[in-house]
């Protein structure tokens, strides 16, 4: 075997280091993108998930032994509606939500001015404008009847039966709102 000349001896050499300087800046370059993608993902909040799964089936879980599993029909800052099949549907406070299951990797753009205005209490206002009649499921129990009246923090609902005695549930107390 015949030696490399020096002028060889220095291409090989810089060869090299050229070749340890791109295996770093790929190395840079994939941590960068790593640590990018951390940072995007910290700022997404549940909600934006929620409304990037509209139409997706999911489980909701509010409490213990009160799971909701329907399809994401709209989604807001401080609520979630879910198709339950068979013309339920339940609005369910983000607050109140324990765990989600079947949420995929889409996340919706952040909610515009009037989307992030459309809080818990217009929701709950439509209902009680339509009338229906509504389990309003709380920490403490059921309450079913019509929505009354919706104040910025609670809601009256007039129960079925007994008739005629009114009970306030705070927005904090609510776990849903489900339609019969």
């Amino acid at each position: 075997m015949i030696p490399p000349t020096p002028g060889r001896r220095w291409e090989h050499l810089f060869a090299d280091i050229e070749a340890q300087l791109a295996a770093g800046r790929a190395d840079e370059a994939r941590w960068d993108v790593a640590e990018l993608t951390r940072a995007e993902r910290a700022r997404v909040n549940l909600a934006d998930r929620l409304r990037g799964a509209v139409g997706a089936r999911v489980r909701v879980v509010v409490a213990p032994e009160e799971p909701f599993a329907g399809v994401v029909s709209e989604a807001a800052a401080q609520w979630v509606l879910l198709d339950l099949g068979g013309g339920r549907r339940a609005v369910v406070p983000t607050r109140a939500i324990r765990t989600v299951e079947g949420l995929g990797p889409r996340v919706a753009p952040p909610a515009g001015r009037l989307e992030s205005a459309l809080g818990l209490g217009h929701v709950l206002r439509a209902l009680a404008r339509d009338r229906v009649v509504v389990c309003v499921r709380t920490d403490v129990g059921v309450v079913t009847g019509r929505l009354d009246r919706v104040g910025a923090d609670h809601v009256d609902v007039t129960p079925e039966a007994p008739a005629g005695r009114t009970v306030s549930v705070p927005f904090h107390a609510l776990l849903a709102v489900v339609s019969r």
